[in-house]
């Protein structure tokens, strides 16, 4: 059986080795199926030297081995949306999609079976001949959310690498990027209108090295935010290979770098807010946003430039961010305790909850769904918001069965800066030992969950908080290959945590490993980090013993 990943539905391959052969195959795309056709000619191309041409018009295929393109919509009734089959005979190959996005997920599935050097940006080994075991897969995914939330706040990521996580997210099937893109580090869209948000609030003079506990210093600038034009291809380039992203503006809370950058949206009655800098440690930041309408006509600004930047179409979601807010300085502001009454709300949570309600209306009456972690909650949301449970799973059991649409992401199981292992070599240690095992047996929807309530479950995502991953090669490490486990989980239909076959799992990782090496991943090794992934001596925070499961 070919080393698949995520293990599809069902597959069959023949056993007495018959085998395709394809050499410089035609490519048959039908109606609609130009989007992948565009990709298998880019991608596969590039690694195997095919050009792919089309048949000539109202001719035979004659000898020439082919691929075939097709979109089958019926089997969206029968395996659901985004599923695919994949046939192959001893002459031709045929990729059949449910929909556009089933259809590319067949893509990949070919790209697999291919064998590693299919996902090599150039020939590895010209003149070889391509080869393809005879049979089937069916498949199609469990969830319709399959996601990773990518920090880029506490460290900036480059456009070229967002992209590159782009295409990784699809070689696994995931179809969702949360972005990250303000927080007290630093703040990473180009917002026209207040022009210093970026110009003041995307730099930093200097980044605290390892966990806040760790007395050492990178005393190098940091910076960096992505143009609007920036922000337009990322958004282009996902919706291309069936990528939602959704973009993340905090408030009120982790807001320090807008502050720094427009004093007037702190609370400039009991802070100098003039006096402060994008903050360059980590933690929870005791500078919020001040209640006051001033501060949410400034954030409908940045939620106008926003929504043109992430077309409703490809972007249905925007996330508010709305967790770890201190409500210190609003204790001591006459104006908030003043806002307080004139609201009527229930002391500084329910002011908090009035700031998050407020956007609630206002994106829902732009035909936009706002989504948030797991405290906004409190208070209470209208119908059509969605929570990210992250503390546990007690945020998304309480949103299910109020009825509100979840995305489970608690940091006890899918929080991938936590550590990988107990051993003293692994780089910033952070959290729990969260392995590759612990990872595929994540379940996202809670035993505990009425059936009514699990339909509301929309699936699930690993969160990337970059505190500790100083640049890409970080971020691989922590991600991979833990990031292929999870995509198993919200995509195949696993059986219960304690009854999967990891073994088999880990014995398919094999072939993958090797699928990573050729994309250039600079995953953790099976074995441990290598020399140059560790990093000795600068402290983390390490918590010992199995996670609660709360």
């Amino acid at each position: 059986m070919p080393e698949l990943i995520p293990e599809p539905r069902y597959a069959r391959f023949a056993h007495d080795g018959g085998e395709c052969v394809l050499d410089d195959p035609l490519l048959d795309a039908g109606p609609g199926t130009e989007g992948t056709a565009r990709w298998l000619r880019r991608e596969l191309g590039a690694a195997t030297g095919w050009e792919l041409p089309a048949p000539a018009e109202g001719r035979t295929y004659g000898e020439r081995a082919v691929i075939r393109l097709v979109l089958r919509p019926e089997l969206a009734r029968a395996v659901g949306a985004e599923s695919y089959e994949l046939h192959v005979t001893r002459q031709w190959v045929l990729l059949e999609g449910a929909d556009p996005a089933g259809l590319f997920y067949a893509a990949q599935t070919l790209r697999q079976l291919l064998g590693p050097e299919a996902c090599r940006r150039a020939p590895a080994a010209p003149g070889r001949e391509w080869r393809l075991p005879v049979g089937g897969v069916q498949d199609g995914p469990r969830f319709g959310w399959r996601g990773m939330m990518l920090d880029v706040a506490r460290h900036f990521m480059p456009k070229d690498g967002v992209l590159r996580y782009i295409d990784l997210l699809a070689a696994h099937k995931l179809n969702v990027l949360h972005l990250h893109l303000t927080d007290d580090q630093g703040w990473r869209v180009e917002i026209k209108r207040h022009p210093r948000l970026t110009e003041v609030g995307a730099w930093r003079p200097r980044s605290r090295w390892g966990h806040r506990a760790s007395p050492l210093w990178n005393e190098t600038p940091h910076g960096g935010f992505y143009t609007q034009d920036d922000i337009r291809e990322i958004v282009a380039y996902a919706a291309e290979r069936h990528v939602r992203v959704v973009p993340e503006i905090d408030v009120p809370g982790h807001s320090q770098a807008a502050i720094a950058a427009y004093p007037e949206l702190g609370n400039t009655d009991v802070v100098d807010t003039g006096a402060l800098e994008v903050w360059d440690d980590w933690g929870i930041n005791e500078n919020v946003l001040a209640p006051t309408e001033a501060v949410l006509r400034f954030y409908e600004g940045v939620f106008e430039e926003l929504l043109e930047l992430f077309p409703a179409e490809v972007s249905p979601f925007v996330h508010v961010g709305g967790d770890e807010c201190p409500k210190e300085q609003w204790r001591a502001s006459a104006l908030a305790q003043e806002r307080i009454r004139e609201l009527g709300v229930d002391g500084e949570d329910g002011l908090q909850s009035w700031f998050i309600r407020h956007f609630d209306g206002w994106l829902a009456e732009r035909g936009r769904r706002l989504i948030g972690w797991d405290e906004i909650l409190e208070g209470g949301l209208a119908p059509g918001a969605a929570v990210s449970s992250w503390r546990g799973y007690a945020g998304g059991i309480a949103a299910a069965e109020a009825g509100h649409d979840v995305v489970m992401c608690p940091e006890q199981q899918v929080y991938l800066d936590h550590r990988q292992a107990g051993g003293a070599d692994e780089p910033m240690p952070i959290g729990y030992v969260r392995s590759l095992e612990d990872v595929y047996r994540f379940e996202p929807v809670p035993p505990k969950l009425s059936a009514q309530a699990a339909s509301h479950v929309l699936g699930a995502q690993a969160n990337v908080w970059t505190e500790v991953m100083e640049n890409q090669s970080r971020v691989d490490y922590q991600v991979f290959p833990r990031l292929a486990a999870f995509a198993e989980v919200v995509w195949s239909r696993l059986p219960e945590p304690g009854e999967r076959d990891y073994a088999g799992f880990e014995a398919r990782m094999g072939g993958h490993y090797r699928r990573l090496d050729a994309l250039g991943v600079e995953y953790r090794p099976p074995g441990g980090p290598l020399p140059w992934q560790r990093r000795p001596g600068v402290l983390g925070r390490p918590i010992e013993g199995e996670p609660p499961n709360v």
